[in-house]
């Protein structure tokens, strides 16, 4: 289907349509047209059939017909503008011509047809009004001399005026009517853009909100279980030894209560890097596993808490290893610590999750193999590694149990720590029953 220009602006596409019209107003437009233009065929067929000596009631049957070809001017231009050419040598169809041409011109027809079809029409109309003042110069009394140019230009003159005006109006139109069509494309374009990236940016924020609770709960695993694990278990070894021996039992309630305390420190000191508003502009952490679109929106959040606290010098670090092994130690464990190669400056995000690793494993070998002998080593590898691994022989079947719940996260926290510093980590039993933890952190943050 071909639309001229004024049918495609301000086209309300939801509205109803009236077969190849788009609105209401189209149709009275053309159906005015057409009448008109039918007006005006009938008038002239008549005067046609009277010179010709046909009957003018076919003169004016034909003149209504003819002009009324102007209702599918949107629809079919070139078979209106070709109608116009056929009654042009019956000096018919003036209307029929120019509105013709102006909707050829501003319908979406190629132009090199729009371009011989306007050919014809000027020649068509050329040859017309030639052939009129040379009939009109050969009656008496006229003015008019054929042995002159007179009659030509005068008749290229006519040509041009039924055929420039409307063709470069209608050219007009429809260039103005594409560019149009063009710009509401872009901004349609542009507005779905817009709406994909507010899709994409809710998204990513749903995600720092993921991370963000994910991080909160592993922070908060590591500080408890550690902690009340070996509560529990100074707590019922005071229930064990409280009557037999009350020297020691009194030195398990004091254990008991500087675990306490350690563990309302640290949970005071990651609520107050919580509430900081430093915390929400700590630096980016970029973590490998996620697509690069998201970590720019969300990687700040994810890690905003943890990045705070280190800055500020308030996370644990790799010399508080000791003083670890030493309270599990104290309530009962075997436990021992090696540490091969010269230390070499570490972020501190890396000697916090070290830490975390080894506290993570040994409150696991708290809850699933109490009494038995556990290996804690840690290598600094040339100064661009640090491995850590703990190990625990196979557990005493006989052994009491201090009844902690697990959750199954600790090795799932762990994993996560190491994979966001681009490090390595294996867990699983061995051989002779027991269990290892293997974990490799490059020296520095990723984002150093």
């Amino acid at each position: 289907m071909t639309v001229t220009g004024e049918d495609r602006n301000d086209v309300d596409l939801t509205g109803p349509r009236f077969w190849w019209w788009e609105r209401r107003r189209s149709v009275v437009l053309d159906a005015g047209l057409a009448a008109a233009s039918a007006a005006e065929c009938a008038v002239e067929g008549m005067a046609f059939a009277t010179d010709t000596g046909l009957p003018g009631a076919l003169g004016v049957l034909i003149g209504i017909l003819v002009g009324s070809t102007l209702l599918v001017r949107r629809r079919w231009p070139i078979a209106v503008v070709l109608t116009s050419l056929a009654v042009t040598p019956a000096e018919m169809g003036f209307m029929l011509g120019v509105v013709g041409l102006y909707s050829l011109a501003a319908s979406e027809v190629p132009r090199r047809i729009t371009t011989v079809i306007a050919g014809m029409a000027f020649t068509g109309t050329l040859i017309v009004s030639l052939v009129r003042m040379r009939s009109l110069a050969g009656q008496d009394g006229s003015s008019f001399d054929p042995s002159t140019g007179y009659t030509l230009a005068m008749s290229v003159v006519l040509a041009l005026g039924m055929t420039a005006p409307p063709l470069l109006l209608g050219l007009y139109i429809g260039a103005r009517r594409r560019l149009m069509e063009s710009l509401r494309e872009r901004a349609d374009s542009l507005e779905r853009e817009l709406s994909l990236l507010a899709d994409r940016a809710e998204e990513r924020a749903e995600w720092a909100r993921t991370e963000e609770r994910t991080r909160i709960a592993r922070e908060m695993h590591d500080v408890v279980a550690h902690r009340v694990s070996l509560m529990v278990v100074h707590a019922a070894a005071l229930q064990a030894v409280a009557l037999k021996d009350p020297q020691k039992a009194v030195k398990n309630a004091a254990l008991v209560g500087d675990m306490g305390r350690q563990a309302l420190t640290e949970l005071r000191e990651m609520l107050g890097v919580l509430r900081s508003p430093e915390s929400t502009t700590a630096p980016l952490t970029r973590t490998p596993a996620v697509p690069l679109a998201a970590v720019g929106a969300a990687a700040g959040a994810a890690a905003a808490a943890a990045a705070a606290a280190d800055a500020a010098g308030n996370g644990p670090c790799l010399a508080d290893v000791d003083a670890l092994v030493e309270q599990s130690r104290a309530a009962g464990m075997t436990v021992e610590l090696s540490v091969d190669g010269d230390p070499a400056p570490c972020g501190a995000l890396v000697e916090q999750t070290a830490y975390r690793v080894v506290q993570e494993a040994l409150t696991n070998v708290h809850k699933h193999a109490p009494g038995a002998k556990t290996w804690v080593r840690i290598a600094h590898r040339e100064g661009t590694e640090i491995a850590m691994q703990v190990e625990n022989a196979a557990s005493d079947a006989d052994a009491p149990t201090a009844g902690l719940p697990s959750g199954g996260n600790g090795l799932v926290g762990m994993r996560e720590r190491v994979h966001t510093l681009g490090g390595v980590f294996v867990a699983g039993p061995t051989d002779a029953g027991g269990f290892r933890v293997s974990a490799v952190l490059p020296v520095k943050d990723p984002e150093r």
